[in-house]
């Protein structure tokens, strides 16, 4: 018998697979770090070919959670989970996502689970139900997403562009979902020239048509001219083989891991390319989790989320100096708060 490869179990704080026979319910729980706060990040709803690699991804965006809350400067940890999507759930949506509560309740309150891509409001509402805690359950965080997003493109124009808005930029945005629709909306009302592309064709004609944006097929995303790429779809569009490629001249978007590995971050800067770390410029909505678990009003939130654009001004500066890149910047300034405060 061929047994399948292990998880990458070292890299996880603790990790959990949940399993029931009734509502069709297979997922993993990752849980990076806690030593900011409770482990916080999206339930991820989408096909695998099987648990073990449902479990690597997992924890690889779990990571990345702990990068992300971090940087934004929220009290979290950092932590990920994924149900297997394997056609239609025997007892329903519902159902399944009300078992996975159970299983998420267990914890004490060690994982706050938010949206991610395949879940929505909803089914966080139903989780919840089951007595879990979660980040949100009445506000899609997308939107506050997608303007962190906006920022760090604009503060990326600025700092590598040297342009001093984004009138005339052509900005690429990969997937129309929640984030990528609203973002953008968002460039179009800075006069940024947009493009979009997704994998359902009907919903990326839909937002092209209402914004007056082109489209570009799903296969041709990083082959096709731009200023700015914003992946804002699945992980690891960007790889060593496609790289050599890409002709923007700035990656900045809302999808999490972004890049094949941190390597791509250095070929992308020895051609000249800006990497924006998606974990910085994808913060909005943690800090958006905050803010509401805090009681802020619309003005404290969007005054928060702006500032992630001067955040990664500040990281290209920085990284300029030490002759490094923005995400080895980002990288080391993460671990520094997360590694001063397990220490204190």
């Amino acid at each position: 018998m061929t047994l399948p490869p292990p998880l990458m179990l070292e890299t996880s704080e603790q990790l959990v697979t949940c399993k029931d026979e009734s509502t069709g319910l297979r997922a993993v729980i990752a849980i990076d770090n806690t030593v900011l706060g409770p482990g916080l990040g999206g339930i991820r709803y989408r096909p695998y070919a099987d648990l073990w690699s449902a479990g690597v991804e997992a924890q690889r965006l779990a990571a990345a959670m702990t990068l992300k809350n971090a940087i934004a400067g929220v009290p979290f940890g950092g932590a990920k989970s994924v149900v297997v999507q394997d056609g239609p759930p025997p007892r329903g949506r519902d159902a399944l996502f009300r078992r996975f509560g159970e299983f998420v309740a267990r914890l004490g309150g060690t994982y706050i689970p938010g949206v991610d891509m395949g879940t929505s409001s909803h089914d966080l509402r139903t989780v919840g139900s089951a007595g879990a805690e979660v980040s949100c359950t009445d506000v899609d965080p997308s939107p506050w997403t997608a303007l962190g997003v906006f920022h760090s493109i604009a503060a990326a124009a600025r700092h590598h562009l040297g342009t001093d808005g984004l009138g005339e930029v052509r900005v690429l945005v990969q997937g129309v979902g929640h984030v990528g629709a609203r973002l953008a909306e968002l460039l179009t009302e800075a006069g940024a020239d947009v493009l979009v592309s997704d994998v359902d064709q009907a919903r990326a004609e839909e937002v092209a048509g209402r914004l007056g944006a082109g489209t570009v097929a799903p296969g041709e995303v990083t082959t096709t001219a731009c200023d700015v790429f914003a992946p804002c779809a699945t992980a690891r569009v960007i790889t060593h083989e496609n790289l050599a490629d890409l002709p923007a001249k700035v990656v900045a978007g809302g999808a999490n891991d972004t890049l094949e590995d941190e390597g791509c971050a250095d070929e992308l800067h020895a051609r000249g390319v800006l990497y924006v770390p998606d974990f910085v410029a994808n913060g909005g909505g943690v800090i958006h989790v905050q803010a509401m678990r805090s009681g802020w009003d619309d003005a404290r939130t969007t005054a928060a989320i702006v500032r992630i654009g001067d955040r990664v001004g500040e990281l290209v500066e920085q990284s300029r100096t030490a002759g490094t890149t923005p995400l080895q910047a980002a990288l080391t300034k993460a671990r520094e708060l997360v590694t001063v405060t397990e220490g204190s």
